[in-house]
């Protein structure tokens, strides 16, 4: 009996020491520590519905005179886009697993005020088209991460979302990304059998086939434009719509998104050899401000754990880290209340765009999209490794690059 007894105990702790988290290694540390930072002063205050009475709000100094309150909406949407992967995490008793238990927590409460008439951060669902925008990304986070934030919604919390996503109809979106805004909600809206168009899905399935331009590179509408709307919207969007759709059997081929997926892949493979030796990248073009948003196709692609064979999570995580040191130790980013200031490294206001405000920037979060691969991944454990410019600039082998052809 005792000998049964003693092989139960030693069971027992062996379970119980499986369930304790891997140590985590120290980019993760960093990532995960940066990511609070960011998040801690929009949720902690959106939860207890005073995020309209304490974010201070910083406009471009070309602000075309919008109302500012879509300020709240957009730092919302874009945070939890970014966030949701991470808190789809089980909780544990690591300083990590209490950030992320807290900012979960957090994130419930403040999708409950988003959507309530009666909450001081009921956020502004109409009289601006930027709404469409930043509702997409708030569907977005529900698609990332639906059984630890949507489902623990409640159903008065739920409706409220399926009818504040079907009047965003009201919105013509114009023939670029933002056909896409479109075609994500209505596709959160299928996903969870609601009512949805499939008209405003398709044709954005359509225009953004069309919009192919070669190389990994979609147009962003008739015009061809050299900035990172591939990665802010085009390239994620696209990709994540069309696996709904092939999941729900519904007028998607297999193959069409194979295809796209193996464009992100490609474009994946650009960013990688974008960043410099140092941990720069190229600022060109709309949106400079979206600071670390240019990474999300890649970041995508790490938590799918779908990276183009040519790239290691060694060297992506290597290449990424150091960029993001490189980009938030520098000062200015932060203003006195912790939230983002306009800028690109620093705070550089008459960067920002007319149609850009400090809540435009939480798109930044959208490159932490790893976190939600456990600690003992290996994209966190795997050794570090230099990536192809820091290897091309210090004399060592690196890949050939060559085009795609399709």
């Amino acid at each position: 009996m005792k000998k049964i007894l003693t092989l139960l105990f030693f069971a027992c702790t062996c379970y119980s020491v499986q369930l304790q988290a891997a140590e985590p290694t120290p980019d993760r540390t960093y990532w995960a520590d940066l990511l609070y930072k960011i998040s801690e002063p929009v949720l902690s205050n959106m939860s207890k519905g005073e995020l309209v009475k304490n974010m201070q709000v910083e406009v471009s100094p070309t602000w075309d005179g919008r109302r500012t309150r879509v300020t709240y909406m957009e730092a919302f949407g874009r945070l939890m886009a970014g966030l949701a992967p991470w808190l789809s995490l089980p909780d544990d008793n690591t300083p990590e697993g209490k950030q992320r238990k807290q900012l979960r927590e957090w994130a419930l409460k403040s999708y409950a005020h988003a959507v309530d008439p009666e909450s001081p951060d009921y956020l502004q669902w109409d009289k601006e088209g930027q709404a469409l925008v930043d509702a997409a990304y708030v569907a977005n986070s529900f698609l990332r991460a639906p059984k630890q934030l949507w489902e623990p919604l409640d159903e008065v919390t739920k409706k409220r979302y399926v009818d504040e996503f079907q009047k965003l109809r009201w919105v013509d979106p114009p023939y670029t990304n933002w056909l896409l805004f479109s075609a994500m909600i209505e596709t959160f809206l299928l996903s969870i059998d609601e009512q949805y168009d499939a008209y405003r899905i398709h044709s954005a399935i359509r225009k953004i086939e069309e919009w192919y331009v070669g190389d990994g590179w979609y147009a962003d509408g008739t015009h061809f434009a050299f900035d990172y709307y591939n990665s802010y919207v085009i390239q994620p969007m696209y990709v994540e719509v069309l696996e709904v759709l092939v999941a729900k059997n519904r007028m998607v081929k297999q193959e069409t998104l194979d295809i796209a997926r193996k464009r992100m892949q490609r474009y994946g493979l650009i960013l990688e050899r974008f960043i410099s030796p140092e941990g720069s990248f190229p600022a060109f073009g709309r949106s400079m401000t979206y600071r670390m948003g240019a990474f999300q196709p890649l970041a995508l692609l790490s938590w799918r754990q779908e990276l183009p064979e040519e790239l290691s999570e060694g060297q992506v995580r290597s290449a990424m880290t150091c960029v993001m040191k490189r980009m938030f130790e520098a000062k200015g980013n932060f203003n006195e209340k912790g939230f983002l200031q306009l800028g690109f490294a620093g705070h550089q206001p008459n960067l920002a765009d007319w149609y850009t405000n400090n809540g435009s920037l939480y798109l930044t979060s959208l490159t932490f999209l790893p976190l939600g691969l456990p600690a003992d991944h290996s994209f966190w454990t795997s050794p570090a490794e230099d990536w192809t410019a820091k290897k091309a600039w210090s004399g060592e082998d690196f890949p050939k690059d060559h085009a795609i052809g399709f």
